[in-house]
């Protein structure tokens, strides 16, 4: 493996503590590894930065062991396995995640805004290779170019290097590391973080192509990372907000079908700018949650990164027909929650259904970075625990019923058969949790697991093998089958003893059996979320 040598960094940039990178283990020590550090962006950055005088790369002691920076992309050719890879299973675990080339410019800046990385499992005939590369956004580019970090707060220009403050207050959508999901859709992929469009990446090579506006049509600046695609018609239902610029209060939603033409648009206004990270379809409807995350351009001049935590602000969730128009949404209120990832939902009649993992007060894992609007210290917050949300659309009352169905701590991240999204008859959700009869020394709570939970009967199908951590879950579906669970529950093991990823393959019926594989990595792999994509949709080679 080459290391990077024309490495620099800011003379002010201060120490960061450890939770604030997600990022790997740069150990590529193993047969069968090619690993090379990223090739200089040139003239592709942003042109006329200042000349800075290069100093060495220093990480904090803090981000050192299985959590440090990755900074290498990697090829690994016929992976190492352990059981037997299923027949059935042919096509890529595509995923995408934060990482850090150069040390944050500010200290408290979040893990989350780390470069986009991208990563490939491919999967044929029994066998398995693993490919990684950088999402080389405008951002990637001119920080390789400047060889040190440039951008200040997560989604705050206004704390930028002076020399591209004034662009990114402009173009804020230019500051995107493209680092939270991957999506598929007319024959593309996509790595996509919600504060920009989507940048397009060649599926074969995990090469980044650039940003991508679906031939012109997609005018939001913005695209989220938790787009839904219609599983009857192929179409996919995309969202943007804060679509006209920072702070903004526009809400645009398209239909993009299976070639990537747009179809129709909604341009919408919201009661108050938030956070709205995912959605909800149904056959008729698409549901934007959002819980008191708050900010305003004010707020932003103050340094802070783009959230504040307002719990003086309610819940909010807005119900749009999808064979109505914009005037046509319908906002409810509630009790204060951290809504940042949804199940799945479903429409009957005239009651509109959706579950969603979501936290009493605020979503822990951000209390480092999106504090009191205040400046007092943030209140203990509850775990995510899988709720039901029942919206009666002939009632005059804007509110909804609220039942927790599982009353056990799980992870806000929860998946399904992707081939029932929103459709009335679908009934399992899988979920990341804790296995507290698997305790030891190394997993003192309990080890990792991944449930499947029937919605209709409540009975919990558990695959637990004492794992120290587990990525989020994707389901695969088994080759000509149809019924819904019908298939392969994979996953991204994290086996912090021996410094090193493992993908985990599991019956998604039989999850109590464990393992049926797993492909070992002689490194970390990183990735927030990720999607499986079949060999019938893309040729892969």
């Amino acid at each position: 493996m080459d290391d990077v040598a024309d490495n620099g960094t800011d003379p002010k940039t201060q120490p960061v503590s450890r939770r604030n990178f997600l990022g790997g283990a740069a150990l590529a020590a193993g047969a069968g590894v090619a690993a090379a550090a990223a090739p200089s962006a040139g003239a592709a950055a942003v042109s006329a930065r200042p000349a800075v005088q290069a100093e060495p790369i220093q990480f904090p002691k803090s981000a050192r062991g299985f959590n440090q920076p990755m900074r290498f992309e990697a090829n690994v050719y016929d992976c190492e396995i352990t059981g037997k890879i299923p027949a059935d299973i042919s096509g890529a675990y595509v995923r995408v995640g934060p990482e850090f080339y150069f040390p944050q410019s500010l200290p408290d800046n979040g893990g989350i805004d780390g470069d986009g990385y991208i990563n490939m499992y491919r999967i044929k005939s029994g066998r398995a290779d693993y490919k990684s590369r950088w999402v080389k956004t405008e951002r990637w580019k001119n920080d390789r170019a400047a060889h040190r970090q440039m951008y200040g707060n997560y989604r705050n220009p206004y704390t930028d290097d002076p020399s591209i403050r004034a662009e990114t207050i402009a173009k804020p959508y230019l500051r995107t590391t493209a680092n939270t999901h991957t999506i598929f859709n007319g024959g593309k992929l996509f790595a996509c973080k919600e504060d920009s469009r989507p940048y397009q990446i060649d599926p074969k090579t995990l090469d980044t192509i650039g940003p991508y506006d679906f031939k012109g049509k997609y005018d939001s600046q913005t695209f989220s990372a938790h787009n839904k695609i219609d599983p009857v018609t192929g179409d996919m239902i995309a969202y943007g907000y804060e679509a006209t610029g920072l702070c903004t209060p526009d809400l645009w939603a398209y239909v993009i079908d299976k070639r990537g033409n747009v179809k129709h648009t909604w341009k919408c206004k919201v009661p108050q700018v938030s956070m709205i990270h995912d959605m909800a379809l149904t056959e008729k409807h698409m549901i934007f949650p959002f819980g008191p995350y708050v900010t305003s351009i004010d707020w932003l001049k103050t340094g802070k990164a783009h959230w504040a935590w307002d719990p003086s602000k309610p819940s909010m969730i807005g119900i749009l027909p999808r064979n109505g128009d914009a005037k046509d949404m319908r906002w409810f209120r509630g009790p204060t929650r951290a809504m940042v990832h949804i199940v799945n939902a479903r429409t009957d009649g005239d009651v509109v259904t959706l579950y969603a993992a979501f936290v009493d007060g605020s979503f822990v894992a951000f209390n480092g970075y999106f504090g009191n609007v205040d400046g007092t210290p943030m209140a203990k917050s509850g775990p995510a625990k899988l709720r039901k949300y029942t919206f009666d659309l002939n009632s005059k009352d804007d509110s909804w019923k609220e039942e927790i169905v599982w009353d056990t701590a799980v992870g806000d991240i929860g998946r399904i058969d992707d081939r029932f999204v929103g459709l009335p008859d679908s009934r399992y959700a899988f979920l990341s949790t804790t296995d507290t009869t698997k305790v030891t020394a190394a997993n003192p709570r309990g080890g990792a697991a991944y449930a499947r939970y029937d919605l209709r009967s409540g009975k919990i199908n558990l695959y637990s093998q004492g794992d120290s951590g587990l990525g989020e879950c994707c389901f695969v579906p088994r080759k000509g089958g149809t019924s819904e669970s019908d298939g392969y529950l994979i996953g991204v093991a994290s086996n912090a003893a021996e410094m090193r990823s493992e993908l985990v393959i599991a019956d998604a019926q039989n999850l109590e059996a464990g393992d049926l594989a797993r492909i070992i990595l002689p490194f970390r792999s990183s990735g927030l979320h990720g999607l499986w994509i079949n060999d019938d949709e893309v040729d892969f080679g």
